[in-house]
């Protein structure tokens, strides 16, 4: 696959002249025209758009095609403000994102994060109509929104360690119990921060996408 040019580019946040976001954005194929969005882990534990796992939720969804859009939360990187852990504050700059990424593709949209990123994706994604796919990396289950997930109408892919601590695969299977839409896949041998098993991320999307 030919190395694909990153864009930097800023996002605004709607009523809040004072913020901006930090993102960066790779061009997809035209011929498919959707966009996927990711979103980091927990901004007051260093999470960042430069997390590999970040990277390789990325790389899978640009191989399929798809525009990617990474940013940093509020206060992280040069995104301005102050780094906060509250969900109203990471659902305002995922919407954020999220509209910035619907100006640039027309097509169908993708909405993805790690643990932290990926509960404020599940969220904004459910009153979000232009958004067909989920795709949810080590989300704790304590986090997620069980109405969220109802409410919405596309298929989503959640993927977790084996071992991991924060994200349970037990937790998350009986969390997606009743849900026809959605799948569970547990990378062997991996823990929340996948210091192995990273590259079953990339595998795992990648095919799923495919199917």
């Amino acid at each position: 696959m030919a190395r694909l040019e990153e864009k930097a580019t800023v996002i605004a946040v709607p009523g809040r002249e004072d913020l901006v976001l930090e993102g960066i954005f790779i061009r997809g194929d035209d011929a498919v025209g959707a966009g996927a969005l990711i979103a980091p882990p927990h901004p007051l534990y260093g999470g960042s758009m430069t997390s590999p796992v970040v990277g390789e939720i990325a790389w899978a969804c640009q191989r399929a095609g798809y525009a990617t859009l990474r940013f940093e939360w509020r206060g992280v990187g040069a995104s301005s403000g102050r780094p906060s852990g509250e969900a109203a504050d990471a659902d305002a700059d995922y919407a954020a994102a999220l509209a910035h990424l619907a100006d640039s593709v027309t097509g169908p949209l993708l909405a993805a994060g790690y643990s932290f990123g990926a509960a404020a994706a599940l969220r904004v994604a459910a009153s979000a109509s232009r958004v067909r796919r989920l795709v949810l990396v080590s989300p704790p289950a304590g986090w997620l929104d069980t109405a969220a997930l109802s409410a919405f109408r596309g298929s989503a892919l959640v993927l977790a360690g084996e071992d991991d601590e924060y994200a349970s695969p037990a937790a998350l299977s009986e969390w997606l119990a009743g849900s026809s839409r959605a799948s569970l896949e547990v990378i062997p041998g991996a823990d929340h921060f996948f210091q192995t098993g990273l590259a079953d991320i990339s595998r795992g999307i990648a095919k799923w996408l495919e199917a």
